[in-house]
């Protein structure tokens, strides 16, 4: 729908795809990531998030990360540099409008095991 304009883009930002959970020195899930609900990200879970989702915003299409390390190390946050001071978008990337192509893919899920599932979830959580 934008791919021709030269104004606007919109690009997807994987750096949360492929996320594993982030473990603590004895291998347990590291809970400092979360809120006190376990589900919802603490302070340090969103920065992190929030740098990935930076970082992902300069890496240029085709070549952005899809995982998140939570190293909790600021030194990963990038920069603009002066070849490439714009945040990165197919055009910009070295696509030109008629040369991307973007490919349809299936959920990995089907939608009715993320019903069933959810349904499961709530009837285990009542009992």
């Amino acid at each position: 729908r934008y791919e021709k304009r030269e104004d606007f883009a919109v690009v997807m930002q994987p750096f949360f795809r492929n996320t594993l959970l982030p473990l603590d020195s004895n291998g347990k899930p590291d809970l400092s990531f979360f809120a006190a609900d376990c589900f919802h990200f603490s302070l340090r879970g969103y920065a992190e998030m929030a740098m990935a989702l930076w970082n992902n915003m300069l890496e240029p299409v085709g070549e952005k990360q899809t995982y998140n390390n939570f190293t909790h190390d600021r030194s990963k946050l990038k920069c603009p540099n002066p070849e490439k001071p714009f945040l990165s978008t197919p055009r910009n990337s070295g696509f030109r409008s008629s040369d991307l192509v973007l490919e349809k893919t299936e959920p990995s899920v089907p939608y009715w095991a993320v019903i069933v599932a959810a349904l499961a979830g709530v009837l285990v959580g009542s009992l």
